[in-house]
Parts: structure tokens; C-alpha cells; sequence
């Protein structure tokens, strides 16, 4: 028995393929199924079932593209409220794939339908459980998805569920997780690339806290999370039309600039220092790099048409495929190349980019307003004194609130300042990225923290 695991890093969530002979069983896809059709060939494999662990908030299903495609069973939790056919499955069923058997555990929480899977081979050894956003490593999923009514009944739920999953699974059992690579499906941020039902038992908080203190813990620790999951869900459920990864429409300057005059989203997917130093004005900079999808999506003005702008037509590629795991289905047009020609005789807007030491060094000779691009609860435990802060997501709806003079912007790493940075530009504001890591401000003395203390 075999299980390889299909990275979506962009996302933090991981798909499965379970391979036994000549027999395969795919876990969680991703709506870019090309890859797990790849793998599947290359491991010389049918599929004969796709299993999903639950109704996904954060991505597009590729599960039911898949089934139809690879003619597999399509497996999805009993409850859950969908259009099309599949087999629903409820707490004991058996997934039986010839010489791959798995065991339908129902464990709540992340939502309420939500199922776990526990593999066994011919002799009914258990050689894994696949535990989507139940227990995942060192944390479990959050609960507060479904609705503010639902969030504390899920986050009871999900203690027990863990403590279901620990209580009648071996020690050694791996531990395959969808969510926890960095995804907001997490409750707090995970650790670590592998685990097992043992190291969990000594490690979570579900399996180390009483059930109150987890409740709270959770409760109190619950972040803002992207807003394209109101779209996903729905999405889901009706049954999300085939991928389509095929290359955007080229696009001329001259077409390019009337989409910019219309205001329209055209994204420049550059470094953000190459964004920040020449770009077509009215674009936005999202720098395809590790956080693209997600913050693209919550910015996102869901449905409305998008233009991509790349160095490369393999960088708009790349771009479409991990937009489309969201359900961004309008990329009207894209256009690849140098930005000298793209301009069409336009000047290039650009802002600068600096460091803290540089900030540290300009607020010892003047009043220098400063822009905070972090959530709440990372700003309230430690901040530059008199900076205003109003996290990334918000930004687009509370522009007027920001000082009209030159604004340096910061985040904890420059990714999210940069696009915070573009969308100032856009709207005619002057702005100085901060392109630094947020400890370097902490060791130059620059922030205080939630007590009012100033750092050392």
C-alpha cells in the first residue's frame, strides 16, 4: 500500500492517491485534476473511487470532474446538501476498493457532516487515516465556517472528534490531514510534515486540554478568513462546471489600456520590488509567489472580469491554474513580455521600497505616517507606535481613512504591504513599501507591544 501526497501549497491543503497493485483511491482533489491523472498514469493505476471528507470552504473541488472522468464512485458525506449523484456515507460505511478498504468515521467539527478515513489493508490493519479538517498537526480545523450560530456546537464537536480519532486508532497510525500547511482552514497554524495518531496524543490541544480550555482557546484564537469561502461552499454543492486550464486571450497594449481606463482588474503578477519599480499605472501588484491565491481571492470582487500581466506566458499559466482552485473563472485576457512595450508610450507609475532601518532612521528626523496592513490580532500584540492599522482585506473599503500624505505601508513580511502598496498607488496615494521582515522593526526598537511596553 502506497500513499502519495499532491502539494497544493498555494492553498496549504494536500490531495491523496492510494495506490494498492493496480488499484488507485484519490482523497480530497483539487479542481486541477490534471495532476492526479498524471500521477495516476505514472504509477500504472485505475482509479475506482474519489472521497471527499467534506464540503470544501477553501478551494473548488476537482472530485466530481474526477469521478466522471476516470467513470470512479464518487464518495461525499451523508448531509451534505449537494445537486448531483454520489454515494453518501455515514459513520461505520466501508469504501471497499479490492485489496484498499476505508472506514467511514463521522468527526464534526470543521463542519457537520464531516468524515474521516480509515485505511486498512485485506487483514484489517490500520495503515493511515485520512482526517480532512478534523486533526490536523498540532491543531485541528476551525469551526467557525458554517455560521456565528453553529461556531462553539462545531468547536465542541471537533474535541470529541479528535479524541474519537486517538481513542480507538493505533499509536503509529499516520496522520493525513487535508488542511494545516499554512491554510486558513486551521484553527491556529500547524506543525510539522508528518505525524502520527501517537504524536498527536502528546501534542494537540484537543488531546491535551480539558474541553472547556479548548473551547476558549479556539474560540479566542479565531482569525478573519478569506472571503471568497462565502463563494466555495456553494460552489460545491451545485457541482463546479470542468476545469478549464487553457492560455488566457492575448491581449495588445492598446486593449490593455482600455481595460485600465474601465477600471477593470488587470493584475500584475511581477516581483513586487519590479512591480514597485515600473508598472503600468491602474494595475495591481499580486506577486505570484506563496500567498497569491488566497490574498487575490479575498480581495477579489468576486465575478468580476480579470486581466493578467506577466513576464512569461508560463507565469500567466501558472497564475490561471492556482486562480481556477477558487472558482476565478472570468481571466478575460492576459498579455506576456516587457513592460517597455506593454506601456504603449505611457510613463510607468513606481513608489519606492525600503527597509525598517530606513523607516527607523526617516522617524528620527520627521512625522512619518505609517500604514499597518495586518489583522487586528497581530497589530494588538505588537505595533510601531501611532501607526494605523487596517488589515489588507479591509483596505479597498476604508481607503478613506488613510492619511492623504506619503504613507510607508508594512506587513510581517512585505507580501501583503506590497499589494496594500498597489492599491494605494492606484487610487493616487504616494507610498513607500516597507519590503522587511516585522522582527527587524521589533530589534531596532520600533514597535510596543499589547501592554504598551516598548521592545527591547
Amino acid at each position: 500500500m502506497n500513499v502519495s501526497i499532491i502539494e497544493t501549497s498555494g492553498l496549504g491543503d494536500r490531495s491523496y492517491l492510494i495506490t494498492h497493485d493496480d488499484i488507485a483511491v484519490v482523497v480530497d482533489p483539487q479542481r486541477d485534476i490534471d495532476r492526479v491523472l498524471s500521477l495516476a498514469h505514472d504509477s500504472k493505476v485505475r482509479i475506482t473511487h474519489v472521497l471527499e471528507t467534506h464540503l470544501h470552504n477553501d478551494y473548488v473541488t476537482g472530485g466530481l470532474e474526477l469521478s466522471r472522468t476516470v467513470d470512479a464512485e464518487y464518495v461525499v458525506p451523508a448531509g451534505d446538501d449537494v445537486r448531483y449523484a454520489r454515494r453518501a456515507v455515514s459513520d461505520g460505511d466501508i469504501i471497499d476498493a479490492g485489496p484498499i478498504r476505508l472506514e467511514v468515521m463521522h468527526t464534526p467539527g470543521h463542519t457537520h457532516h464531516h468524515v474521516s478515513y480509515v485505511l486498512r489493508d485485506d487483514a484489517d490493519e490500520v495503515l493511515g487515516v485520512f482526517t480532512g479538517g478534523s486533526m490536523l498537526f498540532g491543531t485541528t480545523g476551525r469551526t467557525d465556517l458554517i455560521s456565528p450560530d453553529d461556531t462553539e456546537e462545531l468547536t465542541r464537536a471537533q474535541f470529541l472528534s479528535v479524541r474519537r480519532l486517538a481513542a480507538q486508532l493505533p499509536p503509529e497510525t499516520p496522520v493525513y490531514p487535508t488542511h494545516g500547511f499554512g491554510s486558513f482552514c486551521s484553527a491556529t497554524p500547524a506543525s510539522g510534515d508528518e505525524s502520527t495518531i501517537g504524536e498527536q496524543r502528546r501534542d494537540n490541544p484537543a488531546l491535551t486540554q480539558d474541553e472547556q480550555s479548548f473551547v476558549e482557546e479556539l474560540l479566542a484564537g479565531l482569525s478573519a478568513y478569506p472571503s471568497y469561502y462565502a463563494h466555495m461552499g456553494a460552489i460545491n454543492s451545485e457541482g463546479p462546471p470542468p476545469v478549464d486550464l487553457t492560455p488566457p486571450q492575448p491581449i495588445d497594449p492598446t486593449e490593455l489600456r482600455r481595460r485600465l481606463e474601465a477600471g477593470e482588474w488587470v493584475v500584475d503578477l511581477r516581483n513586487r520590488t519590479a512591480f514597485a519599480a515600473g508598472h503600468i499605472r491602474g494595475t495591481l501588484g499580486f506577486e505570484l509567489s506563496g500567498s497569491f491565491v488566497s490574498y487575490f481571492g479575498w480581495l477579489y470582487e468576486w465575478d468580476a472580469p480579470v486581466t493578467l500581466i506577466g513576464e512569461t506566458p508560463d507565469q500567466i499559466a501558472d497564475a490561471k491554474r492556482e486562480l481556477v482552485r477558487i472558482g476565478v473563472d472570468r481571466l478575460t485576457g492576459a498579455a506576456a513580455g516587457d513592460m517597455d512595450e506593454l506601456r504603449d508610450g505611457s510613463a510607468l507609475g513606481s513608489y519606492p521600497v525600503v527597509d525598517f532601518t530606513r523607516l527607523a532612521h526617516e522617524r528620527e528626523a520627521k512625522s512619518v505616517e505609517v500604514l499597518d496592513v495586518r489583522q487586528n490580532h497581530e497589530y494588538g500584540a505588537e505595533h510601531i507606535p501611532d501607526a494605523l492599522n487596517v488589515p489588507l482585506h479591509e483596505l479597498p473599503t476604508r481607503l478613506h481613512e488613510v492619511p492623504s500624505s506619503t504613507v510607508w505601508v508594512h506587513c510581517a513580511s512585505g507580501y501583503r504591504s506590497s499589494i496594500a502598496a498597489s492599491f494605494l498607488d492606484r487610487a493616487g496615494r504616494d507610498v513607500v513599501l516597507v519590503d522587511d521582515e516585522f522582527d527587524n522593526a521589533v530589534k531596532l526598537g520600533l514597535t510596543v507591544t499589547d501592554d504598551g511596553q516598548g521592545s527591547d
